[in-house]
């Protein structure tokens, strides 16, 4: 029963301050009431009756949850008043029934009229006080449907067992360690909370632990980092490097990292890659300087002022030639123009032999893309240097990766001071690399992606003399000639990103001539700064007696001088005494 149907009984009974009683203190005052009044007429008994049933009714009644608060307090004055209309009535019953001086049948009539009347009463109060209960109950129903609707996750039980202080203390009972409600109990085992961020291996080091070695160049990705220990290609033995140990050295791509790997403990779960718990050097350094280095990008690029020598003997002419037609600076950025069967791998060969030999402080870097599996054989065997390969039965994904981590390698060669030479072979076959592996999107003439040519133009793009600085050359090979309209769109876009042009010839004098170079189309952009005044004035001098002939002619015409001298420097003397 409710607390207003008890102030309304206890009202009816004529209990004194019965308003400001709590339910327990109505219950006892009601059943006092009800011990005290046991001698009076029995028309009063029904009433008694349905009085001490309703109490005992709401003695067993658990208290309401305070989301009902609302629709109880509604109820209490509704009943307040009803209770209140029914206190006076059943005030008025002994009144009318206690009426002295009456005849005996008069007494008897009225006695009967009396108990009619009270039974009608009784009946119409029973009738409103269901009605009472009937609507506090549908508003009750509809109060809890909407806190079910608003808290769905909270067991219904609770609505119907504990009072609210219990009710209230439960809820903070509830709340664990991980600030979250009753909800946590049907996470059955799945710690969301800890899901926030990306899960990391365990790299804490204890002294039990073994620790092996490792080595290798940092590829890092969007989410995650790898020490690629099997070259630039992602293998079975790469290692793992948290991102934190990442940003806490100032780590970047291409940089080559050295460190322990904690081996697998016993019953511990065995990840694909294991991961590095310690970082001893950076690029051979101690990992704590690598924070302080310049980025590449910030570096101020120059013209390139100091030369790359390739001659290296009277029986190497591929040297001597490019020395004379178009000299190749430490920063370069060259455009190898290569028709079909142009031999190009005969000419990079010599290039990378004359690089080693005549600059040994120079790093040399050699990247195959889309090339002959027995050419990369063949590169390796010669090249005193890295060989950087993908060979055509790889997917272009991995001619993307290994030029674009090459790249980043030789940036961060750069950074530290050092002088980089980097050949590759060849840009259209990484520009189509490229085609394949992006998404798509809008596509030019000859299907050829317009974002394609991007990252090949930022690769040849990082060639630069810096001030002060190290430098990092690129002679790249581009296809011409091909009759393929993606092949001179792709030269299009690469037109005017070199600084310097060696243009080959194919056809007949590509198998007779050896190096098929072409002295007329070939030259560098402000070569002056590589040469000195005198040798700048006798190579003009030179060129103008070959330009009068077409390609061919003027390199068997070079070809000749080249073999009649010993070294360029005879051959420039002759052409300043003869003056052609």
């Amino acid at each position: 029963m409710l607390l207003a149907d008890l102030k309304a009984m206890a009202g009816g009974m004529g209990i004194a301050g019965a308003s400001g009683m709590k339910k327990a203190q109505l219950i006892e005052a009601i059943k006092s009431a009800q011990s005290q009044q046991t001698g009076s007429p029995r028309r009063d008994v029904p009433a008694k009756k349905t009085a001490a049933k309703a109490a005992e009714k709401g003695a067993e009644k658990a208290p309401e949850k305070a989301a009902d608060a609302a629709p109880a307090q509604a109820g209490e004055k509704a009943g307040e008043k009803a209770g209140e209309k029914a206190g006076e009535k059943a005030g008025e019953k002994p009144e009318a029934a206690q009426a002295d001086g009456a005849p005996q049948v008069t007494s008897r009539r009225r006695q009967r009229s009396g108990d009619q009347r009270s039974a009608d009463k009784q009946g119409q109060g029973e009738k409103q006080g269901q009605g009472e209960k009937q609507g506090q109950g549908e508003k009750q129903g509809q109060g809890d449907k909407q806190q079910a609707r608003a808290a769905s996750t909270r067991p219904q039980a609770d609505k119907q067992s504990a009072p609210q202080a219990d009710q209230d203390h439960g809820d903070h009972d509830d709340d664990g360690e991980d600030g979250g409600s009753r909800r946590n109990r049907r996470r059955r085992g799945r710690d969301r909370s800890s899901r926030s961020g990306r899960s990391e291996p365990d790299t804490e080091v204890r002294e039990d632990d073994v620790l092996v070695p490792a080595a290798g160049i940092l590829d890092v990705l969007d989410n995650y980092a790898f020490v690629r220990t099997s070259g630039y290609l992602a293998g079975a033995e790469d290692v793992y490097l948290s991102l934190s140990l990442v940003r806490k050295y100032g780590l970047r791509r291409g940089d080559a990292v050295a460190g322990q790997v904690r081996q697998p403990r016993e019953g511990e779960r065995r990840e694909k890659f294991n991961p590095m718990v310690r970082v001893d050097t950076v690029n051979g350094a101690d990992p704590d300087l690598a924070k302080s280095r310049a980025e590449f990008e910030q570096l101020t690029p120059v013209y390139p002022t100091e030369r790359l020598r390739l001659e290296t003997g009277a029986e190497d002419p591929t040297g001597r030639v490019l020395d004379l037609v178009a000299p190749v600076g430490k920063g370069q950025r060259g455009l190898v123009l290569a028709p079909a069967r142009a031999a190009t791998s005969s000419l990079l060969m010599s290039v990378a032999a004359s690089v080693s030999a005549n600059n040994p402080e120079c790093h040399l870097m050699v990247v195959l893309v889309d090339e002959r599996p027995e050419e990369v054989t063949e590169f390796r065997r010669s090249v005193r240097g890295e060989v950087i390969a993908s060979p055509f039965d790889h997917p272009a994904a991995d001619h993307a990766a290994i030029a674009e981590l090459a790249v980043e390698r030789a940036k961060r060669l750069v950074e530290l001071g050092h002088d980089v030479v980097l050949l590759m072979d060849g840009l259209t076959r990484l520009v189509r690399a490229h085609n394949q592996t992006l998404a798509g999107g809008r596509a030019l003439s000859g299907g050829l992606d317009a974002a394609a040519a991007y990252p090949a133009k930022r690769f040849f793009g990082a060639a630069r003399a810096i001030e002060h600085g190290g430098s990092l050359t690129i002679l790249a090979t581009a296809a011409v000639e091909t009759a393929s309209s993606t092949d001179a769109l792709i030269l299009e876009e690469l037109a005017g990103t070199a600084n310097s042009e060696i243009r080959l010839l194919g056809g007949r004098a590509a198998r007779r001539l050896s190096p098929a170079i072409d002295p007329n189309a070939s030259g560098t952009l402000r070569e002056e700064l590589l040469l000195g005044a005198e040798e700048s004035a006798i190579v003009e001098r030179l060129r103008r007696s070959l330009s009068d002939l077409d390609g061919e002619q003027a390199l068997e015409s070079l070809l000749e001088r080249v073999g009649a001298t010993r070294n360029n420097i005879e051959l420039l003397t002759q052409v300043q005494r003869t003056g052609a």
